[in-house]
């Protein structure tokens, strides 16, 4: 006659599964996230720092008219002021300190020059910031645009090391300011590749880009990757030379 633990087939003390008894099978792992399933940034204010040179001021009349809440910061809060009200759509002026202290979001568009000098003394306004580098480190001669390689490896990574309260992330470096700044421009083509240490904080870029018509932001690497996005303007200036236009970047297959 044969026992009941061989009548069910299983092993002494263990469950049909093949689990030992009690144990619990392993729970399903949940679907990988969609990429593109990105957070909405609407609500978030954008401040850009450097808003009054070219490449500022692009990206906050592009953010402002996509609906964003955009502050642009100077180091004189009378021009930034001046700057805001010829960008119109609720763009508001202020100094670099007020400007990284009202934001949630803080663009980083100052040139390469004082990049260092201007980090450093809004350290403290920038704490628990996400901060977004789109600062590329170029060097001219006469035979055009080089990059240069900041003792840090690049521009986004020396303001990680003068901000380690802050969630330093790198985008928009790719972005031609004379298409951001014309009115008549309906939309962009182009993509934005973002770097940072947190996928929670490159979704919020990546959101942010997506909110300008035409363009996509894509997750491309950790902040150790920036040197070479930063460097690649170099090459986009001789294209737009060469062949008279204001070229970007676009990646397939995705």
């Amino acid at each position: 006659m044969t026992s009941s633990s061989s009548d069910s087939g299983s092993a002494p003390g263990t469950s049909a599964s093949g689990a030992p008894d009690g144990a619990r099978s392993p729970a399903p792992k949940p679907p990988a996230k969609d990429p593109w399933d990105l957070p909405d940034v609407s609500g978030l204010v954008v401040g850009v720092l450097g808003g009054t040179g070219d490449q500022g001021r692009g990206l906050a009349y592009r953010l402002a008219r996509a609906g964003q809440k955009v502050i642009i910061g100077s180091r004189s809060a009378e021009r930034a002021a001046s700057a805001a009200a010829e960008l119109g759509h609720g763009v508001e002026g202020a100094d670099n300190a007020g400007c990284a202290s009202r934001s949630d979001i803080v663009i980083v568009a100052v040139p390469w020059e004082g990049h260092a000098d201007t980090l450093r003394s809004l350290a403290d306004e920038l704490a628990d910031k996400l901060v977004v580098d789109c600062v590329n480190p170029l060097g001219f001669d006469k035979k055009g645009a080089y990059a240069l390689t900041p003792e840090e490896g690049s521009a986004a990574e020396q303001a990680a090391a003068l901000l380690p309260g802050s969630r330093v992330t790198a985008a928009f470096h790719h972005l031609s300011a004379v298409l951001l700044q014309n009115p008549d421009v309906e939309q962009i083509d182009t993509d934005v590749m973002v770097l940072g240490e947190s996928r929670a904080d490159t979704d919020l870029v990546q959101a942010l880009a997506a909110r300008i018509p035409g363009m996509r932001g894509v997750f491309a690497g950790r902040l150790r990757n920036a040197h070479q996005v930063e460097s690649l303007v170099a090459n986009l200036i001789s294209v737009n030379r060469r062949y008279k236009a204001h070229a970007g970047v676009r990646l397939t297959d995705i």
